[in-house]
């Protein structure tokens, strides 16, 4: 894992540095805010849902560190999402349309839905929790998106 941030960050790195040329020759912050979130953001996520997992805390404060940089370069804006914080958020995006589209290609992975009979309170899914047998199956994004706000 360690390996594929490092080659993530340099594809980065090369970005924000053509972003600083263009920026020194004239090309308007807000344009350079946009260039930054549609090149370096989608870089640093493409793909994130299924290794996010198996990052270790490490490579996420490196990640991130991509982001810090470019806010104090002025490359995007002052309050611009962690990297967790848009993950989280295409995470949430990706597990709605495997829950609700039929036609997905993860849909068939998904545990089997529990009925109960009784009426406590409402939950934000109704699968079946499958065992947490080993770190790999923990890191799935399947099985951390079923345990996401379960308590």
């Amino acid at each position: 894992m360690h390996e594929h941030v490092s080659n993530v960050i340099s594809a980065c790195s090369q970005s924000v540095h053509a972003l600083r040329i263009l920026r020194t020759h004239g090309i308007t912050a807000a344009s350079v805010h946009i260039i930054f979130k549609s090149v370096v953001v989608a870089k640093l996520l493409y793909a994130a849902s299924s290794w996010w997992g198996f990052a270790t805390a490490d490579d996420r404060k490196r990640l991130q560190a991509v982001i810090r940089r470019g806010n104090r370069s002025g490359l995007c804006e002052q309050h611009h999402k962690t990297v967790e914080e848009l993950l989280e958020e295409a995470d949430d995006k990706l597990f709605s349309n495997v829950m609700y589209n039929k036609q997905h290609v993860l849909h068939s992975t998904l545990p089997g839905t529990m009925d109960t009979k009784y009426h406590l309170r409402s939950r934000p899914r109704n699968f079946k929790l499958t065992a947490k047998n080993s770190s790999i199956t923990e890191s799935d994004l399947i099985t951390r998106m079923l345990f996401k706000d379960v308590y």
